[in-house]
């Protein structure tokens, strides 16, 4: 049996722009992962947790990047966006986590700024989530402010680990298991190499829906092989984050993560209707300083981002794909068991199809 592996490692490669270093959102300097899993049995059963992502370094809270964001599909949450559309900035950390934990992963990242001493008056900072309870006990409300801090405070920079962990320990996607995965890509335009990361708690769809690089994997792999959820066909939902080092402004972002539909419309998502998936895009490249009058700013024109909105949507695609491909088969609430995408059984299809 294959071990749990990125997609590329299985010899399955998708899009056509070349992924950064890590192939992660991480290849955007300054990016930072990190994330606290909560996995036990009593005295509830919990599988959930928190998924934090750094936009910038620790000067971020006082010298904000800007940020916009497009909601596919409304079933869900993610706080702060009203302030981004009316300011377009975003200066805190962002927390991913489940559903009915997201208040508590926004007040939180609140706490954290108080307890550090950053010197603002107020904070509406972003936190999202996707439903984790048919797994996790999700009324039982594991996740905790010290969670919170440990995703915050475990951040770092290089590759990030995925799968089950963080906020996508409980997430299922295409009825296999499903859960946060990464992926970049790197575009020339108006004369410069940029990065688009993608960061993903993928926990939406229907099997038969799936595809990997345009192949039907989701009906050859069906649920008489590998069962699948028994609920509504669909449902679900899926956060993207994507950072990049290109010089956008603030409706510029919010243009490139409308581009994150792209990329799950090619795995096969569809934007239920009772699916949350909703996007977020950041610039690192302006840095907006707490009291400063008048900026000098940078901004790609607007005829050379159609490089940017292409690594967008293929970044989004393979960082669902290495969710899947990195998560493991996990057995949670009332002994119900989400099986993993059988990776060998993968490879055959990718091979009968001549895209392996």
């Amino acid at each position: 049996m294959t071990a749990r592996s990125r997609l590329r490692d299985l010899g399955i490669a998708v899009g056509a722009l070349p992924p950064g270093p890590l192939n992660a959102i991480t290849d955007v300097a300054g990016v930072r992962v990190g994330h606290s899993t909560i996995v036990h049995d009593r005295p509830f059963v919990a599988r959930t947790g928190v998924t934090a992502v750094w936009p910038a370094g620790p000067d971020i809270w006082t010298n904000a990047v800007f940020a916009g964001f497009h909601s596919f599909n409304g079933n869900g949450e993610m706080t702060g966006t009203v302030w981004i559309q009316e300011q377009g900035l975003l200066c805190a950390p962002v927390c991913i986590t489940n559903t009915y934990c997201t208040g508590a992963a926004r007040d939180a990242i609140v706490a954290y700024g108080a307890r550090i001493g950053v010197p603002l008056a107020w904070h509406l900072p972003v936190a999202a989530e996707t439903y984790d309870g048919w797994l996790n006990e999700i009324e039982k409300f594991a996740v905790k402010e010290q969670h919170v801090f440990a995703a915050i405070e475990s951040a770092a920079a290089g590759p990030v680990e995925e799968g089950c962990v963080g906020g996508g320990a409980g997430m299922i996607c295409h009825e296999f298991k499903g859960g946060i995965g990464t992926a970049s890509r790197t575009a020339e335009t108006g004369g410069a190499r940029y990065t688009v990361g993608a960061l993903v708690q993928a926990n939406y769809g229907d099997r038969d829906l799936l595809r990997v690089a345009g192949v039907p994997v989701g009906r050859e792999i069906g649920r008489g092989e590998v069962p699948g959820r028994t609920t509504p066909a669909g449902d679900g939902s899926i956060i993207v984050i994507l950072a990049t080092d290109a010089p956008l402004l603030p409706v510029q972002c919010q243009r490139l993560a409308r581009r994150a539909t792209v990329g799950l419309a090619w795995v096969g998502g569809i934007g239920a209707n009772s699916s949350g998936d909703i996007f977020l895009a950041f610039s690192t490249a302006n840095r907006v300083k707490q009291g400063q009058d008048l900026l000098d700013l940078r901004m790609l024109a607007a005829d050379r981002l159609t490089p940017l909105f292409q690594a967008a949507a293929e970044a989004t695609e393979e960082a669902i794909l290495n969710a899947l491909t990195a998560a493991e088969t996990t057995t949670g609430r009332e002994g119900r068991t989400i099986h993993a995408l059988p990776l060998d059984r993968l490879q055959e299809v990718m091979r009968k199809y001549r895209r392996l």
